[in-house]
């Protein structure tokens, strides 16, 4: 097939010279400049030496940005490491090459002229409060060369040119994991293709529940005790396989590679928070998928701010009366047992009087999807993410047993699933890079196999440049989420780099998504193909686990404090 790239194939100074050498020496003036910025906004954000909370808000704009270039600048730091490990190795190729030559060009640009937080709002060097001084910097000769050569059109076109030349559903680029992950990542992905792909945009289409075969097989290849550890039924694996497994299952659909996030919440709850009777009780049954758990958290009219729920749980005997509503509960219907917060001090009016339930229920059916006295519930319609169903659900004197009260203590609630979260968002950080790989998936195929002015779209620039920008952020966004999951691993704290491994994969996702669909042009449009799926799939990853902004503000209040 003729193709733009195939000159550019023979073209020397594709692939800038002594290209690790030219990223790595970038790296050091990058972080002097977020220093500077980071000091800046601080005395923005300031009063009496401490950070105010009055102040940080008013300054929005400034602290959002700082928590941008934060996770650009790590960004860049965890792609030369990516990039130095495949060289010691012997596996940077061609097409890993360009991938992080393009990375490094486009996202110093950005960080020079605009950091793009969604498509109508850029934050520039200025809003952070930064002066000519500052910026310095960036006049760095290996910075100057890589924003003026490393993200070219003839770069892309090249890049594009290389990944036609790799088999369908092969990830561009090798991952730099090692041979345990890839195994792990060859399982799930050839379990999506085969179980998934084939019948995922039928069950949206149809706004029908993952079927129990699905969950059956999932559980059988260990999918829902995979962190659990092995004396509690589980395999005992890391986080690292947690994120591969639910990047893979995602990218045949967000449905399946979301079915374990309710159970990897519930077993981080009980694992961290829970009693010796607990973790005995729950956590194999957990593992097996015998049960089913569903993260009951928000209220109408709360959203983020959950220090200000308001369901109630009130001693009766040694039990608990839950009164109260939630809502966007995830496959709330047929499952087992609710992680539900609820405020157990009705004097309080902040988290310092909230308590973590182990709520059992009756699995419900399409007849009865709420069988269990006590409680209610609806449907939520949605655009996407729909293998679960959403749900509101009202509780009026429910019945909770006082042994399933996380930890047996009360007032422990949220301080408990604060400690679930840098699990989730790693793990919803991994869900937006399988969403972003499917819509690459889908929209390479289509730009190969649609005709247009005699030639495949694909050929266009502008198609192929879309494509290649697909594959540079999706490698930039999953090493920025492998990242975070090894520091798990490691038992650090990692909440900054989870936060951001979310805030940047959503992004990348919708962008994909949304690149995706314009490449499909008028048929992206029509229910009937993939891309439209993807597309409403990939916009509530911005949204749940921390809505971009909510994301933004604590990433900067932890570098700021």
């Amino acid at each position: 097939m003729a193709h733009d790239g195939q000159d550019i194939a023979m073209n020397p100074v594709v692939i800038l010279p002594d290209l690790l050498r030219l990223t790595g020496a970038a790296l050091a003036p990058v972080e002097s400049l977020f220093d500077a910025a980071k000091a800046r906004v601080r005395a923005r954000v300031s009063e009496g030496g401490r950070v105010s909370a009055a102040l940080l808000e008013a300054e929005q704009t400034a602290a959002h940005g700082l928590a941008w270039l934060a996770t650009y600048v790590e960004s860049l730091r965890q792609m030369q490491k990516w990039a130095e490990g495949l060289d010691a190795q012997g596996k940077f190729g061609e097409t890993e090459q360009l991938i992080h030559q393009i990375a490094f060009g486009e996202y110093l640009w950005q960080i020079s002229g605009g950091i793009q937080m969604n498509q109508g709002e850029m934050v520039r060097l200025q809003d952070l409060g930064l002066q000519v001084e500052d910026i310095r910097a960036l006049r760095d000769a290996s910075i100057q060369t890589l924003t003026e050569s490393g993200n070219t059109q003839a770069a892309r076109s090249r890049l594009v040119a290389l990944m036609q030349e790799q088999s369908a559903n092969v990830t561009v680029g090798a991952s730099g994991l090692d041979e345990e992950l890839e195994m792990i990542r060859e399982q799930f992905r050839r379990f999506a293709i085969e179980k998934v792909e084939p019948f995922a945009h039928e069950w949206h289409l149809k706004d029908e529940l993952i079927p129990m075969e699905i969950i059956t097989e999932l559980a059988e290849m260990g999918v829902f005790g995979l962190t659990i550890p092995e004396e509690y039924g589980g395999l005992g694996l890391s986080k690292a396989s947690m994120a591969v497994v639910s990047e893979e299952l995602s990218r045949g659909y967000i449905g399946v590679g979301s079915l374990g996030t309710r159970s990897e919440i519930a077993a981080e709850l009980i694992i961290c928070g829970g009693t010796e009777e607990q973790k005995e009780k729950w956590l194999p049954g957990i593992a097996s998928a015998e049960i089913l758990p569903t993260a009951v958290f928000t209220e109408p009219n709360t959203g983020s701010d959950l220090g200000s729920l308001r369901t109630r749980a009130v001693k009766d005997g040694d039990d608990y009366r839950v009164t109260g509503n939630k809502t966007w509960i995830t496959h709330a219907a047929r499952t087992h047992v609710m992680t539900l917060l609820a405020r157990t001090d009705p004097s309080s009016t902040d988290h310092r009087g909230l308590s973590m339930f182990l709520a059992e229920k009756i699995p419900g059916t399409d007849e009865a999807p709420f069988p269990t006295e006590g409680m209610t519930g609806g449907e939520i319609e949605v655009l996407g993410y729909r293998g679960m169903k959403e749900y509101e659900l009202a509780f009026d004197n429910f019945h909770v047993k006082g042994e399933n009260l996380l930890g047996g203590e009360e007032g422990k609630g949220f301080k408990q699933l604060m400690q679930t979260f840098e699990s989730a968002r790693i793990q919803t950080a991994a869900r937006a890079v399988g969403v972003a790989q499917a819509a690459l998936d889908v929209s390479m195929q289509y730009a190969i196999d649609r005709k247009q002015f005699g030639k495949a779209l694909i050929n266009f620039p502008r198609v192929s440049g879309k494509l290649a920008m697909m594959a540079v952020e999706i490698m930039v966004a999953r090493q920025l989420t492998y990242f975070s999951a090894f520091e798990k691993d490691h038992e650090r704290r990692c909440d900054l780099e989870a936060g951001m491994a979310k805030l940047l994969g959503a992004r990348v996702a919708w962008a994909a998504a949304d690149n995706g669909l314009q490449i499909h042009g008028g048929n992206g449009f029509a229910l009937e193909y993939k891309i439209s799926r993807i597309l409403c799939d990939a916009r509530i990853l911005n949204i749940f686990e921390g809505a971009a902004e909510i994301q933004a503000q604590v990433i900067a209040r932890r570098l700021l404090d």
